[in-house]
Protein backbone atom coordinates (compact mmCIF):
# COMPACT_ATOMS: atom_id res chain seq x y z
CA UNK A 1 0.00 0.00 0.00
CA UNK A 2 1.13 3.52 -0.44
CA UNK A 3 0.64 6.55 1.78
CA UNK A 4 -1.96 7.85 0.14
CA UNK A 5 -4.14 4.56 0.73
CA UNK A 6 -2.75 4.74 4.28
CA UNK A 7 -3.98 8.37 4.26
CA UNK A 8 -7.29 7.06 2.91
CA UNK A 9 -7.84 4.38 6.17
CA UNK A 10 -7.33 7.06 8.51
CA UNK A 11 -9.89 8.90 6.85
CA UNK A 12 -12.32 6.47 6.96
CA UNK A 13 -11.36 5.79 10.47
CA UNK A 14 -11.64 9.36 11.23
CA UNK A 15 -15.31 9.44 9.48
CA UNK A 16 -16.28 6.57 11.16
CA UNK A 17 -15.55 7.94 14.49
CA UNK A 18 -18.17 9.66 16.84
CA UNK A 19 -17.55 12.87 19.00
CA UNK A 20 -17.76 11.30 22.43
CA UNK A 21 -14.98 8.67 21.00
CA UNK A 22 -13.02 11.57 19.63
CA UNK A 23 -13.12 13.36 22.61
CA UNK A 24 -12.13 10.19 24.55
CA UNK A 25 -9.08 9.41 22.35
CA UNK A 26 -7.72 13.12 23.23
CA UNK A 27 -8.27 12.53 26.61
CA UNK A 28 -6.39 9.27 26.51
CA UNK A 29 -3.11 10.94 24.44
CA UNK A 30 -0.86 12.71 27.45
CA UNK A 31 1.64 13.71 24.83
CA UNK A 32 -0.29 16.40 23.33
CA UNK A 33 -0.98 19.81 25.15
CA UNK A 34 -4.56 20.88 26.25
CA UNK A 35 -4.75 23.90 24.46
CA UNK A 36 -3.35 21.65 21.30
CA UNK A 37 -6.09 19.20 22.11
CA UNK A 38 -8.93 21.74 22.13
CA UNK A 39 -8.04 22.43 18.16
CA UNK A 40 -8.47 19.11 17.66
CA UNK A 41 -12.05 19.00 15.98
CA UNK A 42 -11.62 15.95 14.01
CA UNK A 43 -10.26 12.51 13.97
CA UNK A 44 -7.89 13.26 11.24
CA UNK A 45 -6.74 16.10 13.28
CA UNK A 46 -5.74 13.82 16.11
CA UNK A 47 -4.20 11.62 13.63
CA UNK A 48 -2.29 14.55 11.92
CA UNK A 49 -1.22 15.66 16.07
CA UNK A 50 -0.18 11.80 16.57
CA UNK A 51 2.21 11.33 13.48
CA UNK A 52 3.62 14.82 14.36
CA UNK A 53 4.79 13.23 18.02
CA UNK A 54 6.12 9.94 16.26
CA UNK A 55 2.98 7.90 17.51
CA UNK A 56 1.69 7.19 14.30
CA UNK A 57 2.88 6.19 11.00
CA UNK A 58 2.59 3.73 8.10
CA UNK A 59 5.08 1.80 9.90
CA UNK A 60 3.49 2.46 13.13
CA UNK A 61 -0.17 2.05 13.94
CA UNK A 62 0.23 -0.13 17.33
CA UNK A 63 -0.74 3.18 19.54
CA UNK A 64 -3.56 4.63 17.47
CA UNK A 65 -5.40 0.89 17.33
CA UNK A 66 -5.03 0.90 21.26
CA UNK A 67 -6.52 3.98 21.10
CA UNK A 68 -9.67 2.73 19.38
CA UNK A 69 -9.84 -0.47 21.71
CA UNK A 70 -9.98 1.41 24.37
CA UNK A 71 -12.90 3.77 22.84
CA UNK A 72 -14.69 0.70 22.19
CA UNK A 73 -13.97 0.52 18.13
CA UNK A 74 -12.51 -2.92 17.69
CA UNK A 75 -13.74 -2.29 14.22
CA UNK A 76 -11.64 0.39 13.38
CA UNK A 77 -9.10 -1.17 14.94
CA UNK A 78 -9.19 -3.94 12.80
CA UNK A 79 -9.36 -2.26 10.10
CA UNK A 80 -6.13 -0.32 10.86
CA UNK A 81 -4.63 -3.26 12.15
CA UNK A 82 -5.48 -5.56 8.86
CA UNK A 83 -4.20 -2.05 6.80
CA UNK A 84 -0.99 -2.73 8.80
CA UNK A 85 -0.74 -6.67 8.03
CA UNK A 86 -1.27 -6.02 4.24
CA UNK A 87 1.49 -3.55 3.91
CA UNK A 88 3.73 -5.68 5.55
CA UNK A 89 3.11 -8.59 3.35
CA UNK A 90 2.77 -6.66 -0.04
CA UNK A 91 4.68 -8.87 -2.37
CA UNK A 92 6.70 -6.33 -4.79
CA UNK A 93 10.61 -5.88 -5.91
CA UNK A 94 11.29 -4.28 -2.35
CA UNK A 95 10.36 -7.37 -0.55
CA UNK A 96 12.66 -10.80 0.04
CA UNK A 97 12.12 -13.94 -2.14
CA UNK A 98 9.73 -16.14 -0.63
CA UNK A 99 12.38 -18.64 1.09
CA UNK A 100 14.31 -15.74 2.56
CA UNK A 101 11.02 -14.53 3.99
CA UNK A 102 10.35 -18.31 5.28
CA UNK A 103 13.95 -18.31 6.78
CA UNK A 104 13.71 -14.82 8.53
CA UNK A 105 10.03 -16.51 9.56
CA UNK A 106 12.01 -19.13 11.18
CA UNK A 107 14.93 -17.08 12.53
CA UNK A 108 12.30 -14.34 13.93
CA UNK A 109 10.79 -17.07 15.90
CA UNK A 110 14.20 -18.62 17.80
CA UNK A 111 15.29 -15.41 18.49
CA UNK A 112 11.78 -13.85 20.06
CA UNK A 113 12.48 -17.13 22.10
CA UNK A 114 15.71 -16.54 23.06
CA UNK A 115 17.35 -12.93 23.56
CA UNK A 116 15.49 -11.69 26.18
CA UNK A 117 16.37 -8.05 27.56
CA UNK A 118 19.84 -8.32 25.02
CA UNK A 119 16.98 -6.99 22.46
CA UNK A 120 18.33 -3.46 22.67
CA UNK A 121 21.87 -4.35 21.97
CA UNK A 122 20.56 -6.76 18.75
CA UNK A 123 19.20 -3.85 17.60
CA UNK A 124 21.78 -1.53 17.77
CA UNK A 125 23.76 -4.13 15.83
CA UNK A 126 20.95 -4.06 13.16
CA UNK A 127 21.53 -0.69 12.51
CA UNK A 128 18.92 0.77 14.38
CA UNK A 129 18.48 4.26 15.42
CA UNK A 130 18.38 5.18 19.27
CA UNK A 131 14.61 6.76 18.50
CA UNK A 132 13.61 3.73 16.47
CA UNK A 133 14.35 1.71 19.52
CA UNK A 134 12.92 3.60 22.07
CA UNK A 135 9.48 4.00 19.79
CA UNK A 136 9.61 0.24 20.02
CA UNK A 137 10.04 -0.01 24.22
CA UNK A 138 7.01 2.16 24.89
CA UNK A 139 5.05 0.44 21.95
CA UNK A 140 5.80 -2.77 24.78
CA UNK A 141 6.67 -1.52 27.64
CA UNK A 142 5.63 -4.93 29.45
CA UNK A 143 5.93 -7.76 27.20
CA UNK A 144 9.49 -8.70 26.41
CA UNK A 145 8.57 -11.23 23.28
CA UNK A 146 6.27 -8.38 21.59
CA UNK A 147 8.86 -6.18 21.85
CA UNK A 148 11.29 -7.93 20.54
CA UNK A 149 8.75 -9.40 17.54
CA UNK A 150 8.79 -5.88 16.65
CA UNK A 151 12.11 -5.20 16.91
CA UNK A 152 12.89 -7.59 13.98
CA UNK A 153 9.44 -6.42 11.96
CA UNK A 154 10.79 -3.06 12.00
CA UNK A 155 14.50 -3.91 11.26
CA UNK A 156 13.04 -6.40 8.27
CA UNK A 157 11.13 -3.15 7.32
CA UNK A 158 14.04 -1.13 6.87
CA UNK A 159 15.88 -3.07 5.05
CA UNK A 160 13.20 -4.47 2.35
CA UNK A 161 14.51 -6.78 0.12
CA UNK A 162 18.26 -7.09 1.78
CA UNK A 163 16.75 -8.38 5.33
CA UNK A 164 18.34 -12.00 5.60
CA UNK A 165 18.78 -14.93 8.46
CA UNK A 166 21.76 -14.85 7.44
CA UNK A 167 22.47 -11.03 8.91
CA UNK A 168 20.57 -11.58 11.86
CA UNK A 169 22.65 -14.42 12.77
CA UNK A 170 25.38 -12.17 12.15
CA UNK A 171 24.52 -9.55 14.34
CA UNK A 172 23.57 -12.34 16.87
CA UNK A 173 27.48 -13.30 16.96
CA UNK A 174 28.26 -9.86 16.87
CA UNK A 175 26.75 -9.19 20.48
CA UNK A 176 28.01 -12.33 21.63
CA UNK A 177 24.58 -14.56 21.75
CA UNK A 178 26.20 -17.53 20.22
CA UNK A 179 23.86 -19.88 21.51
CA UNK A 180 21.15 -18.06 20.05
CA UNK A 181 22.73 -17.81 16.32
CA UNK A 182 23.27 -21.75 17.03
CA UNK A 183 19.82 -22.32 17.94
CA UNK A 184 18.85 -20.29 14.62
CA UNK A 185 21.47 -22.34 12.16
CA UNK A 186 19.97 -25.67 13.62
CA UNK A 187 16.41 -24.67 13.69
CA UNK A 188 16.91 -23.43 9.56
CA UNK A 189 18.97 -26.89 8.96
CA UNK A 190 15.99 -28.91 10.63
CA UNK A 191 13.56 -27.02 8.62
CA UNK A 192 15.55 -27.85 5.14
CA UNK A 193 17.42 -24.36 4.65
Amino acid sequence: MTSSQFQAVLLQISIALTREQLEQMKFLCEKIGKNRKEKLDTGYKLFEALTERGELGEDNTTFLSGLLKQVHRQDLATKLDNYDTEHLAEPSDNQPSETERAKLDIATEVIVDNIGRAWRQLGRKLRLTEAKLESISEKHPRDLEETVRELLKQWRRSQAAQASAEELIKALRACQHNLTADKVEQKLKDSGY
